[in-house]
């Protein structure tokens, strides 16, 4: 009887090593591969409710039968869990719109069969060969740079990642130009925190403005509210003004999203702040290889509590989609004629940086070549306004 006692006693061990294993293991490959926080407690609860299962079937506890149900009952429970997951992470991706890192810029890529990159008709009265400028920036303006290319660069393959004419983002870009490791960059207004930096390197910026763009506010098609004040999107994004009923909305609390920071748009955020302290931003947790869970800046979800900024050429699919709403401030609409005559509020130009000291002719042609009328064609046909 004892060594019976010890028998079960020495299984249930055994399983519950192989169990917890495999359950770890499925949990970690779960969790690295989809970055979720999920599968990192609910594989875990499924594994206990298991383990007490076998425990029950060693030491006789129960009915083989009802023991068996319970399997059968968890592995529904799993399947069903997992899948009403998935489900609902598909409907909430769904939810995300107006990002320009989910902008494909493949389809921008300059000389390539089919580019949306902006041609000029005629021959450019600019050209470059022999030694390239190295060109990055943020995802928004590649397309402008691309048409760039078309007109000025030798026709050849410019891969996105390693080529002359690249696109690591806002901030990326802002560090290469500082290490040199890029001529000139094709970013917003950089932040005061990113002209600090250059300052304390020793670096001085040469900032050249080659068009103009609308920082627009956007809301779900179906919210009311159409327009707001410069002093309401303020208090919105201080947390001041919590609930769309303070604004002549319905009754639900404003759920106001945010950008990364140092991202071109957060950085135009700060600006329409003047001063102002920002809230808190929503956020999501995610599962990184390295650092474990870590919080991040959510993207913007389109809820009918939703708000969100962007800049006023990547919201225009989306908002001829009808998914969304362009909110007017203090009753003026974002449109190209708005920024153009400057009666839109928040108009931010945007530049072709370099350090003040590349005294290359061919970066200071490009840049003139820029503000021409072939450079500024280019820069409307794309989607944005001409600094002319």
């Amino acid at each position: 009887m004892i060594k019976e006692k010890k028998m079960k006693v020495l299984q249930a061990i055994i399983m519950t090593v192989f169990i917890v294993f495999i359950g770890f293991i499925a949990t970690m490959v779960t969790t690295l591969f989809t970055a979720s926080t999920f599968y990192l407690w609910f594989l875990p609860i499924i594994t206990v409710f298991y383990m007490v299962t076998v425990y029950l079937l060693i030491f006789e506890w129960g009915k083989k039968k009802a023991v068996k149900r319970a399997r059968i009952v968890i592995l529904v429970m799993s399947i069903c869990g997992i899948a009403g997951y998935i489900i609902y992470e598909h409907f909430d991706k769904n939810l995300e719109v107006v990002s320009s890192q989910d902008t494909d810029l493949t389809e921008y890529m300059p000389f390539l069969e089919g580019t949306k990159a902006v041609f000029l008709k005629e021959e450019s009265t600019f050209k470059i060969e022999g030694d390239l400028p190295r060109l990055d920036g943020s995802t928004a303006l590649y397309p402008v740079y691309a048409g760039f290319v078309q007109a000025v660069y030798p026709q050849k393959m410019y891969s996105l990642e390693e080529s002359e004419v690249v696109s690591s983002q806002t901030s990326e870009a802002f560090n290469r130009l500082l290490n040199r490791e890029a001529d000139i960059i094709f970013v917003p207004k950089p932040s005061e925190k990113q002209f600090k930096l250059a300052e304390s390197l020793g670096v001085k910026l040469k900032l050249t403005p080659i068009g103009r763009e609308g920082f627009i506010f956007f809301v779900h098609a179906k919210n009311p509210v159409e327009t707001l004040s410069v002093e309401q999107i303020q208090d919105i994004y201080s947390g001041k003004i919590r609930n769309w009923k303070e604004v002549g909305g319905k009754h639900e609390k404003i759920r106001a999203f945010q950008r990364p920071e140092e991202s071109g748009s957060q950085s135009a955020l700060l600006r329409v702040m003047d001063g102002k302290p920002l809230m808190d931003p929503p956020t999501k947790d995610i599962v990184n290889a390295m650092e474990g869970i870590i919080s991040e800046t959510a993207d913007y979800q389109n809820k009918r509590n939703a708000i969100g900024f962007s800049f006023r050429h990547f919201s225009e699919d989306m908002v001829r989609n009808g998914k969304i709403r362009n909110i007017a401030v203090d009753g003026i609409t974002p449109t190209v004629e708005t920024i153009k005559d400057g009666s839109y509020p928040f108009i931010n130009e945007f530049y072709a940086i370099t350090l003040e000291d590349n005294k290359s002719p061919q970066v200071d042609g490009f840049l003139k070549w820029m503000i021409s009328e072939q450079g500024q064609r280019i820069v409307s046909e794309t989607g944005y306004v001409a600094v002319e």
